[in-house]
């Protein structure tokens, strides 16, 4: 259960990740449980979602609970994010739990460090009515064993699935996209204020006077949700930045959401990878995992995921809201060839243990330990991972 394309979001896209893969390794045909926002109601989804999940219907948690629990299905899994679900700090997927009947495996893409009191309460009550809590980082549950005090034992670290992709030069790919041999620099995903990328285009007013050959791209469209709330403000915000600082030749905003043979093509030809994200206490990435998996050089703000994904030298940590220090870890990287090409190593190897078939395979062990033998080969997955 969870977000699930066509819907435009992180969860939605890792859900059908998570799917593919399971389904691949283990030659099971997932059903999925979609998680529908208001105005949703005209979706087309494809086979295999069986139900919608209304998150603004309260009602709507205990039938879908009912669904899993006739389906033949043996376990749920549910990828969740707080703001997927209706209720403070998404509170109604509590009903879901309570009319559940079948094992619930819950991923936390969400661990916030210092909660409120309702939030940790929240939170601690989905861990307690679930039979295993699936984090992304060894941060997240330290957080979730420390400060909300979830049994060690029953929180499982799988990593951020990635492409199982070749380690390779970028000439290829800049020569598809016609950029000859120009430095690439990117930033992918949903664009939000949150991401910070006033900060990067600042950043390339100085790295461009030293580096005019450098190219920045900003890729993906703005977030749905943002869209909706405020239209087009921060993405017009960046256009007149990159317009008043003179780099149309240096910045290039790619406005539509990614597919995915469109990402790789991108990160293929990518040189490094900029975060700068201001959430300090961001617990995963998918964009950043996908850098690491792929070898790129990345140059991240300290938010949480980026210190343990990019330690021991896996990449460059810059301040918060600091271009100069941006630019400091960018140039690092354009004048020192061979310790851009060491990091880029450091990160591949680090990332094969994120493959899709790795992550595949942790589930597969996890979802054995939660169902009874006599029943895994009846096994059948309902959620939107």
């Amino acid at each position: 259960m969870g977000s699930y394309p066509p819907r435009e979001c992180g969860i939605a896209t890792f859900t059908k990740d998570v799917v593919d893969s399971y389904d691949r390794a283990f030659d099971t045909r997932s059903n999925v449980i979609a998680i529908d926002e208001a105005g949703a109601e005209r979706r087309v989804y494809k086979a295999g979602v069986v139900a919608r999940l209304i998150q603004d219907d309260r009602a709507s948690y205990r039938r879908a609970a009912e669904i899993a629990n006739v389906h033949p299905a043996r376990l749920v899994n549910v990828q969740h994010e707080y703001g997927l679900f209706g209720g403070q700090d998404g509170e109604w997927f509590l009903d879901f739990l309570e009319v559940v009947r079948k094992p619930v495996a819950v991923s936390l893409h969400t661990v916030l460090p210092d909660p409120t009191e309702h939030h940790k309460s929240v939170a601690r009550r989905i861990c307690e009515r679930s039979d295993a809590v699936v984090v992304l980082s060894q941060t997240g549950k330290d957080i979730l064993a420390g400060t909300y005090g979830v049994d060690p034992d029953k929180i499982r670290v799988i990593h951020h699935g990635v492409p199982d992709v070749p380690f390779r030069s970028t000439d290829q790919a800049k020569v598809a996209f016609g950029i000859g041999h120009r430095t690439v620099i990117s930033t992918f995903g949903l664009i939000s204020r949150g991401k910070g990328l006033e900060y990067g285009i600042d950043a390339m007013r100085t790295i461009a006077e030293r580096h005019p050959e450098v190219l920045y791209l900003i890729l993906g469209q703005t977030h749905p949700g943002v869209r909706r709330a405020e239209g087009e403000s921060y993405r017009e915000s960046l256009v007149l930045q990159i317009l008043d600082a003179k780099l149309e030749n240096n910045v290039v905003l790619v406005d539509r959401y990614l597919e995915f043979e469109e990402l790789v093509n991108y990160l293929g030809a990518t040189d490094i990878y900029l975060t700068p994200y201001l959430n300090p206490v961001q617990i995963v990435s998918g964009t950043l995992a996908y850098a690491v998996g792929f070898g790129k050089a990345v140059v991240s703000t300290p938010y949480l995921y980026a210190k343990e994904l990019l330690a021991n030298q896996r990449g460059l940590l810059a301040d918060f809201r600091d271009p100069g220090a941006i630019v400091d870890a960018v140039m690092r990287l354009l004048d020192d060839p061979s310790l851009r090409s060491a990091i880029e190593r450091r990160a591949y190897r680090f990332g094969r243990q994120m493959t899709w078939p790795h992550v595949a395979d942790e589930f597969g062990r996890l979802f054995a330990e939660l169902v009874p033998a006599p029943e895994r080969s009846h096994l059948r997955l309902v959620r939107p991972a």
